[in-house]
């Protein structure tokens, strides 16, 4: 019988983000997107802890008056799995998940799939686990801030490109195009080890911080989902998550 994993969540939350900033305080039907991100990930409960990790003194008093938990780290970090080395550097823990901030619709399916993969045969091969989605309409395929995935026959993470990978130069093979759903389970080793390495040319040009543990060698399982990935990374994405949520509500 495997042993249990001590497990957490942890939620980078930066407030400057590039393309929307401040998208994680925007209101989210009655409630800052960062906090329906929380609520989500503890709603799971699959984890030992649910955590915000954040240098915005905004985001840390919105997610701590709804009586959850924050670790403030420094501003310089160039991203999430930096912030997260930083925050779970002394904790005692075997896996932590990255919950991307903006994606307030993860689901506790998904997470658990996610996690299960360090419990199958094989796991000893595999430094983190992520999912990926099936895209089909051409304009999702295209888009840039869609990130995509292709993958071996075990399902391992082979690249990730904001360009549509891969390439269909012979239109009659038929080929499925996965997008990464913003969710990775790390082992504590594994995002330590990334916060060490500098990043090199490929992770530079794509922007893409799972490139980094590709480049240095690092096994990425990838888990299929059906579920929609809703990230909001617009204020186009961000009116499509409150007609979500309105339409939940209704049912």
């Amino acid at each position: 019988m495997n042993t249990k994993l001590r497990t957490i969540a942890m939620i980078p939350a930066r407030y400057e983000a590039s393309r929307f900033p401040g998208k994680l305080m925007q209101d989210l039907e009655g409630k800052p997107v960062i906090l329906r991100t929380y609520e989500a990930a503890k709603a799971t409960a699959l984890f030992d802890e649910v955590y915000v990790v954040t240098d915005s003194e905004e985001i840390r008093n919105a997610v701590e008056q709804a009586s959850g938990k924050v670790i403030m780290s420094i501003a310089e970090h160039s991203c999430g799995s930096d912030r997260i080395a930083e925050a779970v550097q002394d904790l005692d823990i075997d896996i932590v998940v990255n919950v991307q901030g903006d994606e307030p619709f993860t689901n506790a399916e998904d997470m658990h799939n996610v996690l299960q993969v360090f419990y199958e045969e094989g796991a000893e091969d595999i430094d983190l686990a992520s999912l990926m989605t099936p895209m089909r309409a051409e304009s999702e395929i295209e888009n840039p801030n869609n990130v995509k995935v292709i993958v071996d026959q075990h399902n391992f993470a082979l690249y990730f490109s904001r360009a549509p990978i891969p390439y269909p130069r012979d239109r009659d093979i038929e080929v499925t195009y996965y997008k990464h759903k913003g969710i990775y389970a790390f082992r504590k080793e594994a995002v330590l080890d990334f916060a060490r390495l500098p990043m090199r040319n490929l992770e530079a040009s794509e922007k893409i911080e799972a490139i980094r543990y590709l480049e240095y060698g690092k096994r990425i399982k990838m888990v299929h989902s059906d579920s929609p990935a809703i990230g909001i990374d617009t204020p186009q994405d961000l009116e499509e998550a409150r007609n979500i949520l309105r339409t939940k509500k209704q049912q």
